[in-house]
This record gives structure tokens, sequence and C-alpha cells, in this order.
């Protein structure tokens, strides 16, 4: 079997796959963010800053829990904002919190 072919093929299919994980990453940047008036979102209990969530409703909710640090949570380290599980195609805030909280494994 020859290396050649199989190297180029190779070389094309991880280009390829490059260009689709710039789009994703274009996509979810200019997703809208999400509306914390929204249905979904009162009904998860969500905030953009974590430091609003109404304690007395929601007795589980611990500072130091923000979206950032959620295992939903689908955008990069030092990210502003990001995608989520919880909300489709829609941006949270990095500081934000929900009841569907859950710590990052590890």
């Amino acid at each position: 079997m020859h290396q050649a072919p199989r190297r180029h093929f190779l070389c094309q299919l991880l280009a390829v796959g490059g260009m689709g994980a710039a789009s994703l990453a274009s996509a979810q940047s200019s997703a809208p963010k999400v509306d914390e008036d929204s249905d979904q979102a009162r009904a998860l209990g969500y905030r953009h800053d974590t430091g609003k969530v109404d304690a007395k409703k929601y007795p589980q909710h611990k500072p130091a829990q923000h979206c950032a640090n959620c295992s939903f949570f689908q955008g990069k380290k030092d990210d502003a904002w990001g995608g989520c599980a919880m909300f489709g195609r829609k941006q949270i805030a990095a500081p934000g919190w929900c009841i569907a909280w859950a710590k990052v494994p590890g």
C-alpha cells in the first residue's frame, strides 16, 4: 500500500475537521445571549451573576458556583460568555448560575 496517498488523505481530513471546529466556534460567539426573563431561564433560576441568585429560593446555591466551573459550560476557561447544554444555541455568562450547576469532574 502506498503511504503518500494515505498521508494526503489524512492531511485533507484534518484540514476539513479544523474548518468545522472554527465554524462551530464562530457560530457560538455570534449566538444570542440568554435572557434572564425568558421562561427557560426562569425555570432554571438562571442569573447572569451568581452573586444575584436568591439564596432563599435556591438554598443549594453556593457563591463559588458559577457557569464557568460547571460541567455544562461549553466556553473556554477565560471566556466571558459561552454555550451551555441547558440552553441549546444560546450563550450564558461565565459568572452566571442556574439550578442545573454541576461541578466539573476532576
